[in-house]
Order: C-alpha cells, then sequence, then structure tokens
C-alpha cells in the first residue's frame, strides 16, 4: 500500500494505491535481470504446490520469461509473505511471515542448474541450498555474486566460495558489530579477499580496492519506491559483469537499475528494461 505517512500506533491511514505482488531478494533480481535482456534460471525452496504464495511466485517469474525448473517445492513448506506500506518519501514499513519447512532443503542437481549459465548471483538466506551450487560454479570458473543481505558471521564459508561479495548496509553492521561502513568493510576485508562491496541505499556503494575504500554516488532520482531496489542493483550487477567483465562498469549499469526502479511504485514490477537503463546511462553520464 502507498500512504502518505505511516501510522501512528492505534491510528489508521489511508491508502491511496493497492497493489498484491511478487518480491523477495532472489525474485526481484531475477526479474531485474530477465528485463535487462538475460536469460534467467531461479532456483530456491518454495513453498508446495498447496501454497498460494508460491504458487504466485512460480507463475510472476514465468509470465517473465524465467525458467523455474529448478525451484523446489517443498511439502508442508510455506514461502515468505509480507506486507508493505510505502510512504510519501518513497521509504518502506514492512512486516513478514518468513517461509517455514523451507530450511535444510538442496538441490536435486547443482551441475545441471549452473550448465550453461555465464554467471550465478547467490544470496545467504538458504546456504545449504546455495552452498553446492557455488561449488559447481567454481568448478565452472564462473564469476559467483554474493548478496550478503543476511547477518552471518565474518569467517562464513559461503563468503569464501563467492568471487563478488555486495552486501546491504545492515547485514555489514550486523556481520562485524562496526557502525561505521568503511571500517565495517575492512574488518570484513581480513577474512575474504574477493571483490568486497556495501550498499547504502542514497548515499551510493562502497568498495575495497586495495585495502582503501572507494566510493560511488548513487544517481539522483525523485524516489516514489525503494523496494527492491538492492535486489535490482545485484541482478543487474551480475548482468554487467557476465557482459563486461569490469566491476566499475557493472556497479554504475546496476546503480541506474536501482535508480530507476525507486521511481516507480509496486516492488520488482518497477524493473527497468535494457533500453531504459542504458538510455539513462547515456544522459547521465554526458
Amino acid at each position: 500500500m502507498r500512504v502518505e505517512a505511516f501510522p501512528a500506533p492505534g491510528t489508521k491511514a489511508q491508502a491511496s494505491q493497492f497493489l498484491i505482488t511478487t518480491g523477495g531478494q532472489a525474485g526481484n533480481a531475477a526479474v531485474a535481470a530477465a528485463r535487462l535482456g538475460a536469460r534467467v534460471r531461479y532456483a530456491g525452496p518454495i513453498g508446495g504446490r498447496d501454497d498460494e504464495v508460491a504458487n504466485r511466485v512460480v507463475a510472476t517469474l514465468e509470465g517473465e520469461g524465467i525458467d523455474c525448473g529448478h525451484a523446489v517445492r517443498v511439502p508442508g513448506g510455506l514461502s515468505s509473505v509480507s506486507l508493505i506500506m510505502i510512504d510519501a518519501a518513497g521509504e518502506k514499513m514492512i512486516a513478514t511471515r518468513r517461509g517455514t519447512n523451507l530450511n535444510g532443503v538442496a538441490p536435486a542437481d547443482a551441475g545441471a542448474l549452473v550448465a550453461g549459465v555465464d554467471a550465478v548471483l547467490l544470496d545467504n538466506r538458504y546456504p545449504d541450498f546455495v552452498t553446492p551450487i557455488a561449488r559447481q560454479a567454481i568448478a565452472r570458473g564462473i564469476p559467483r555474486v554474493l548478496d550478503f543481505d543476511y547477518g552471518a558471521p565474518p569467517d562464513d564459508p559461503l563468503l569464501q566460495l563467492c568471487t563478488h561479495v555486495i552486501a546491504s548496509a545492515d547485514a555489514l553492521r550486523a556481520s562485524t558489530g562496526i557502525g561505521d561502513l568503511a571500517a565495517g568493510l575492512r574488518k570484513l576485508g581480513t577474512f575474504y579477499k574477493g571483490f568486497l562491496a556495501v550498499t547504502d541505499g542514497p548515499q551510493g556503494i562502497y568498495w575495497l580496492d586495495g585495502g582503501e575504500v572507494r566510493h560511488m554516488d548513487a544517481f539522483k532520482i525523485e524516489a516514489i519506491d525503494t523496494l527492491g531496489a538492492g535486489d535490482a542493483f545485484h541482478g543487474a550487477f551480475t548482468v554487467g559483469l557476465a557482459e563486461l567483465g569490469d566491476t566499475i562498469g557493472a556497479m554504475r549499469f546496476a546503480a541506474a537499475a536501482a535508480a530507476i526502479k525507486c521511481t516507480r511504485f509496486g516492488g520488482l514490477m518497477g524493473a527497468a528494461t535494457r533500453a531504459e537503463v542504458d538510455a539513462f546511462l547515456k544522459e547521465r553520464m554526458r
């Protein structure tokens, strides 16, 4: 729902817009990548075939041309569902019922899942599922991008399996116990030696370069809805990395995709097309 301001406890707020949509880290990123022209496979543990939320997820992703053949329907499992309010400034308030009975699930054939792909994008919500995928991607020598969005120890083994780790600001703080993002990057960088970055919303992105912290500004836009912006960034970064092999160019490409998404209400349904991102960059990079 879109509201002018979040309601105070015990009060009501009028909503100007209402939408039921699909979301989540992997779903949002998959749609972002698909709209940018990539051929996308979605894999993960989701609710059983009697779970209406999971059924909607699959239908929405397949409607975007995404292959969901490797999604594991867990009998008795329930996929996550959230109630979201977006205020006039584009900020969000979210209540989530997390998925149930989905932990401990592994892909049936991780090797087949990564066959013929140029890169994989993982998140750390279900490590038992993504770890064998990361190992198979290592065997193929393809980039492994990790959306580090869930607080985990700095020495988490999953990080070591990935070539590129991009954390949310909250996850980096939870992982390192350090409020300052630059200092947090340096601490995490003592454990992880691949490409390491953190996104900080309108403040842009920070990354480690030879022990030094670098910064790239976010594009300035009028934010309507920030929901899914980080996921759009990760999806676009993975596409850009696979195409360009250049982290700086991939970050700039991803920042443009995330900025466009923030100008539209509706979570992943606001994901940008390739033509829109190319036009945005052409205009902003003059």
